[in-house]
């Protein structure tokens, strides 16, 4: 059995004025649990537990309009993610965040493709992906468009691929991976095709539009990584995939070309697909130097591509053996 997370659209607009109001609720309680916390640590120098804001947030759902659990569940987050980032105070969730609410599985009931919670039936685009039963708790979230999606991981049966063949994947820009089979995952750009339309759109300051586009760009990123990850996986039972920095490279002047590759998302679609699947082994390893040593001598010679400058160095003479 594997774990995976289904994202369905609600349907109703009149119903997501109810959940923007829970958002805006909910913002509230973490907002408070960021400054009691903070407060706590620079005067008393005590660092708050869960059992500490669930005690002080007692009675707020009422008051807010809130289910009890989602009071906890926001300070259950709260404090993992302030030992996470070990942090005194975390960033505030402000107007313009997106909208989150969490909620236990026992706080919502599923029948005839309605989602009750909080006393609030939602209906749904595409209710039949959603099961009746055997559930985790979940959340509500909002995507940049103000569109509001329902989120709950259920575990699932997946379907098994026999696979004997072994891959090394290399990581790049010009083409998002190279497999040793030969074959490659092509970058489609999409971010430099539609940056002319965006660069417009933003100089004129129509958010809403820019807003769009740049979720046409994810949708279509998106789509190309997952179509050739379920490729990957299917046909290999051996994946190992140099460890690329992008988060490094995200700084440096080709910060648009790394962003647009979407590396880092490849390669965890590989990890959490060759998961599902049994006999798949996933493997990262370092790529210190593997550009300049030698396929023949094994050595480092004085011929080899130095620094960010020769990246773009295919072919090279070994100074060593002459390879």
């Amino acid at each position: 059995m594997a774990t995976k997370t289904l994202k369905i659209r609600i349907k109703d607009s009149t119903a997501c004025k109810e959940l923007n109001r829970m958002a805006r609720a909910i913002n509230f309680v973490w907002n408070y649990c960021n400054e009691t916390s903070f407060e706590a640590v620079r005067k008393n120098s005590q660092w708050l537990s869960y059992q500490d804001l669930q005690r002080l947030t007692k009675g707020a759902n009422k008051e807010l309009g809130l289910n009890s659990a989602s009071v906890q569940m926001v300070c259950r987050e709260y404090v993992t993610r302030r030992r996470q980032f070990k942090k005194r105070k975390l960033r505030w969730r402000g107007r313009k965040s997106l909208g989150w609410i969490p909620f236990r599985h026992d706080c919502i009931k599923f029948k005839d493709g309605i989602v009750t919670f909080n006393k609030k039936p939602y209906r749904l685009f595409q209710p039949d992906r959603l099961p009746e039963s055997d559930y985790k708790s979940g959340e509500f979230c909002q995507d940049s468009k103000g569109r509001w999606y329902i989120c709950i991981p259920i575990e699932y049966e997946p379907e098994q691929y026999d696979a004997r063949a072994e891959v090394g994947i290399d990581l790049g820009l010009k083409d998002v991976a190279t497999l040793s089979s030969g074959k490659k995952v092509s970058n489609g750009r999409y971010y430099r095709m539609m940056e002319r339309k965006l660069s417009g759109v933003q100089k004129h300051k129509k958010k809403r539009q820019a807003r769009k586009i740049h979720a046409k760009i994810r949708n279509k990123r998106m789509d190309d990584l997952h179509k050739a990850s379920t490729e990957i996986v299917q046909e290999n039972c051996l994946i190992v995939v140099g460890k690329f920095g992008a988060k490094g490279l995200a700084k440096t002047k080709m910060a648009k070309s790394v962003n647009d590759a979407a590396t880092t998302a490849f390669k965890t679609m590989l990890k959490y697909k060759a998961s599902a699947q049994q006999h798949r082994i996933f493997v990262e390893v370092p790529e210190n130097c593997s550009t300049q040593i030698c396929s023949s001598c094994e050595e480092i010679p004085d011929s080899a591509p130095k620094g960010v400058k020769d990246l773009g160095v295919r072919e090279w003479v070994c100074s060593s053996c002459g390879a």
